[in-house]
């Protein structure tokens, strides 16, 4: 993982670490139109997350073989997180790079605590364990990711291009791609129809 975005992992209170971002109507950049995204680290430098909503054309043994981690062959005989897992779209930087969600019962080196239940990893081990059935438990692969300079999220969410909101795990991990927008609002009580009258915080 990039060092700046372990150093902006903060650990203060205030910040919105574990929090998601769920875009609002009006939200101006095309690629975050009706994304959630789940904020991985938040402090005065800035703001790292993922889009959890928008999955990718590829799926996970697909992109194992390409990785050259297990054989096309060998594919069909992946365990059975590796042959569901959904890999997502986690934002427009840095494309090619992965990045793994997941929970705290698996951790290397480079495993970052992002909050009390969900951690990240970004580097190939993750995938190889979760390849040979001794991964997390739970887990959530995105290729890229988004990026906000200092300030900048602070100020898009003043604008009321965001709501914002503590992220859950069964949201992460249980909910089909297609529904976390629509479940992430409802966790609100939020109306859809009514969005544009929304003021950031919730």
């Amino acid at each position: 993982m990039d060092q700046h975005i372990i150093n902006m992992k903060s650990g203060e209170p205030g910040f919105l670490d574990g929090h998601f971002l769920i875009a609002m109507p009006g939200m101006l950049d095309e690629r975050f139109s009706r994304a959630v995204v789940y904020l991985c680290a938040h402090s005065d430098d800035g703001a790292m997350g993922l889009i959890v909503n928008q999955p990718q054309g590829v799926g996970f043994s697909d992109l194992l073989v390409q990785l050259g981690l297990v054989k096309q062959e060998d594919a069909i005989r992946l365990p059975e997180m590796a042959r569901v897992l959904v890999v997502r779209n986690g934002g427009p930087v840095d494309r090619s790079r992965g990045f793994v969600l997941h929970s705290q019962d698996y951790a290397t080196d480079s495993t970052l605590a992002v909050s009390d239940t969900i951690a990240l990893t970004a580097t190939v081990d993750i995938l190889k364990a979760i390849s040979q059935g001794i991964g997390p438990k739970q887990a959530l692969m995105a290729l890229g990711y988004s990026g906000w300079g200092a300030g900048q999220l602070e100020q898009e969410i003043a604008d009321n291009g965001w709501l914002v909101c503590p992220a859950t795990d069964d949201l992460l991990f249980d909910s089909p791609v297609e529904t976390v927008y629509e479940r992430a609002l409802n966790k609100l009580n939020v109306d859809p129809a009514r969005l544009s009258n929304t003021t950031g915080h919730a």
